[in-house]
Formats: structure tokens, sequence, C-alpha cells
């Protein structure tokens, strides 16, 4: 399984001072009870992004089901679900094509989604992917194949960690 990176630690990183680093990483902390379990297994980044858009949403939409979806739509754009964490992206966008359409054309028309596999990437993205997921059969799947498999393999991982 893929291993998940922390953003973080003590240091200059990324041209940003350390106190600002340890603040981002004692925020995601502080928000990892508050996130779903998927998202508090995954990077500090991940945290921050859906526990920030979640509020807002709540305080838009309030508390409750479009909340939860505004916010894994957001983190959709910066990272994919591989097993049972989110793993950043290397580029950011749509997921798939219902995170690519807009309101209203999302609401009006919706697709299904891919769960948090980014469909968008690549056969050979997938693949390591599938690789990392150890799914059986990866090196002859079309890309259409791949997904599933992936958002098999996640549901999987994510029950099992559930379960732990």
């Amino acid at each position: 399984m893929a291993t998940r990176k922390q953003d973080g630690g003590a240091g200059k990183q990324d041209g940003k001072a350390p106190g600002r680093t340890q603040d981002k990483r004692r925020q995601a902390e502080q928000a990892r009870s508050d996130v779903p379990s998927t998202v508090a297994r995954s990077d500090d980044k991940a945290v921050r992004t859906w526990k920030k858009t979640h509020d807002s949403a709540v305080e838009t939409y309030g508390e409750g089901a479009r909340a939860h979806r505004a916010a894994f739509a957001s983190l959709k754009h910066t990272h994919e679900k591989t097993g049972d964490h989110w793993e950043p992206k290397a580029k950011a966008g749509p997921s798939d094509a219902q995170a690519a359409k807009r309101a209203p054309q999302s609401l009006r028309n919706p697709s299904r989604t891919a769960e948090g596999v980014d469909a968008n990437a690549s056969v050979a993205h997938l693949r390591e992917v599938a690789r990392d997921l150890d799914i059986a059969g990866r090196s002859t799947m079309k890309k259409a194949d791949l997904v599933e498999a992936i958002k098999k393999a996640n549901r999987r991982a994510t029950a099992a960690a559930r379960t732990r």
C-alpha cells in the first residue's frame, strides 16, 4: 500500500517559515477528530482542506450531507483516494466527469462519481495506484476497469480500517 506523506516538521520547508508550517500542522492535528476517518488518516493538507471547506459549507448550507459533499468535492480536486486514505495528486483538478461540472448542472444532471479515484489520470498512474493496492491483473486492464478495481479496493481497505 502507498505510504502517506506528512507535511510539517522542524526547519524551513518549501520556502516557508518554520512557525507557519508548525501552525498548519497544529491546525491539522486539532481537526483530525472532526473529519471523516479516511481524511483523518491522510496528510495534513487533506485534513485542513476538508475541514476548511466543510466549515464554510456549514455556514452556507447548514450541517448535513450537503456540507459533507462540498468538502469531499473540494478534497477531490487536490487529492485522490488510495486505499483507506487520501494522497495528494500530482496535478490539481477535477477527478471525474461529475467533479468537472459546475452547479447547477452538477445538481440537475448528476453522473456517477469515481469515489475519489482520479479517473482523469493516465493509465500508467492508475496502474501504479493499482500496484500499490495489490490489484491482480492490472497490467491488462483498460482505464475504466482500473478505475472500478481501484474503487473496489478502496472500499475494502476503508472497511478494514474502520473495523481495527
